[in-house]
């Protein structure tokens, strides 16, 4: 009995090339719609699946392979008596090879303008039916959904008559990845369209973009998966210069790029372990980064420093001067990427514009831990007043500042600011009066007229007087701790203007 292959797909690269070698191999193939019409077009003798069938397509291509004739000849055990009589007594031939790819479900939800009625219409049925059949019968039905197997598919074909056990089993994993991530992406469209959140179960659908070869340490395997359907920030960098990116690297380069988008005016934001070193705002990105320096010089150093701007010359030539491991900007000048390039090693990112929304993710043993991302600001009819001194308009400008960075500050988190930078950071420390005090040494003598953002409310008075001491004049905190008359009459006593905001922001 002759082979028999059904090729259907809706992506149709290589599968001509596919099909021609299977028909020199003496494989009769089996198609439909517009798949069909190629082949016969680029000479192949294909045969129409209503043929096989006895019925035609109907309800505009919706039900054409949904058939015995087709489903019969997938899942059939040919090792077992009764299945093959019953194909006998049924006229069931038996498919040996399926080649399918999906309605573009993914393309058309992108699109701008895509209707609802669109995207249901590009819900294949039919496609993920047969894959999943010749998946499950795999020690029969090679199944094939990715065109970089076809090759591979053929030489087993031309070597050994068939394909190898190892490989439809490969191949039948790789079918029930493909469908899965499919219905994830259809299940998780619909969800959105219902204004659902938190479902009872939750999906979420990755492509791997690269291996990495090693993890956080070196002792652990690692890869980097995108979004399967859309993603901005570092997930979408173009690396024009530089090393492959590591784990460390694309975790810590993501912690620059969320710390950059909080701002609107040019700004410089330095890195180190997700943390931020340094981070400054200015009239132009020249300026921001020497302040951003400034802040810390010593922790900088093979850090990551991501701008909002273009990049220069003049702003690369500072940045030549130090090791960094990344630089990130949304363009650079041809004269500065020259300049930047001169380094082997240094990793240069074009950063992309855009933003989709995504849950924030954390991983405990056993389960997945989800919520919206903190992209809470300030509410300005939530900000209180709460000492007899009010900031004055130089000390709410760069509280605001202040509060920015502090929420992408590892909690407990303290951040000293003045004249738009950073001068002290206090992070991820197991108490709150231990950052103020790292973040005040660090400060120095800067510390003096800037003010302090907290990222928590202040269990007791011992931060205030800290900052009384070092001479910092301005504080923003969320309140809210039973103690919160202990802090104001703290400030109070030391001269301190301090706002309650109402909202923390805790970063785990």
């Amino acid at each position: 009995m002759s082979k028999r292959a059904l090729i259907s797909v809706s992506k149709k690269d290589g599968i001509v090339d596919f099909a021609k070698k299977l028909d020199e191999m003496g494989y009769e193939i089996l198609s439909t719609g517009g798949t069909y019409r190629l082949l016969k077009d680029m000479g192949i003798n294909a045969v129409k699946v209503s043929d096989v069938t006895g019925f035609p397509e109907i309800l505009d291509g919706r039900v054409k392979t949904l058939h015995p004739k087709i489903h019969g000849g997938l899942l059939a055990i040919r090792d077992d008596e009764n299945h093959r009589r019953q194909l006998e007594e049924n006229g069931i031939k038996p498919i040996d090879i399926v080649a399918v790819n999906l309605y573009p479900f993914k393309e058309t939800i992108l699109k701008d303008d895509v209707t609802l009625e669109d995207a249901i219409e590009n819900i294949d049925i039919g496609g993920p039916s047969m894959i999943r059949a010749a998946a499950k019968n795999y020690r029969y039905v090679t199944v094939l959904v990715d065109p970089d197997d076809y090759d591979k598919v053929v030489e087993e074909i031309k070597e050994y008559g068939n394909t190898k056990e190892e490989t439809r089993f490969y191949l039948a994993m790789k079918a029930f990845g493909h469908t899965a991530s499919y219905d994830s992406l259809i299940y998780n469209y619909l969800l959105d369209k219902n204004g659902v959140e938190f479902p009872d179960t939750i999906t979420f659908s990755f492509e791997k973009s690269q291996d990495m070869r090693y993890g956080e340490n070196p002792h652990q395997k690692a890869a980097f998966y995108k979004n399967s359907l859309k993603s901005f920030g570092i997930s979408e960098c173009v690396k024009l210069h530089g090393k492959e990116l590591s784990f460390n690297n694309i975790n810590d380069a993501n912690a620059a790029i969320e710390l950059l988008k909080e701002f609107d005016e040019p700004a410089a934001v330095a890195v180190k372990h997700t943390n931020p070193c340094g981070v400054a705002v200015a009239d132009n990105i020249y300026d921001a980064f020497k302040k951003a320096y400034e802040c810390d010089p010593v922790s900088i150093f093979g850090g990551i420093v991501a701008f909002n701007r273009k990049l220069d010359a003049n702003t690369a030539l500072e940045l030549s001067k130090i090791f960094l491991e990344i630089i990130i900007a949304p363009d650079f000048e041809e004269e500065a990427l020259a300049i930047l390039e001169k380094k082997k090693n240094v990793r240069i990112l074009k950063l992309s514009d855009g933003y989709v929304k995504e849950y924030d993710l954390k991983k405990v043993e056993g389960g997945i831990l989800v919520q919206e991302k903190d992209e809470v600001d300030l509410y300005d009819d939530k900000l209180t007043v709460v000492t007899k001194n009010a900031p004055s308009e130089r000390e709410l400008k760069d509280l605001r500042f202040a509060w920015k960075v502090v929420k992408h500050v590892k909690s407990n988190a303290i951040v000293l600011a003045k004249d738009g930078m950073t001068v002290g950071i206090g992070a991820g420390q197991v108490n709150r009066i231990w950052p103020t005090e790292q973040s005040i040494r660090q400060a120095g003598e800067k510390a003096r007229g800037s003010v302090l953002a907290s990222d928590a409310f202040f269990p007791f008075p011992d931060v205030v007087e800290e900052a009384s001491k070092a001479g910092i004049t301005s504080i923003i905190q969320p309140g809210g701790s039973i103690n919160d008359d202990a802090s104001i009459d703290a400030a109070d006593k030391a001269g301190i203007s301090m706002i309650f905001t109402g909202i923390r922001h805790f970063k785990h």
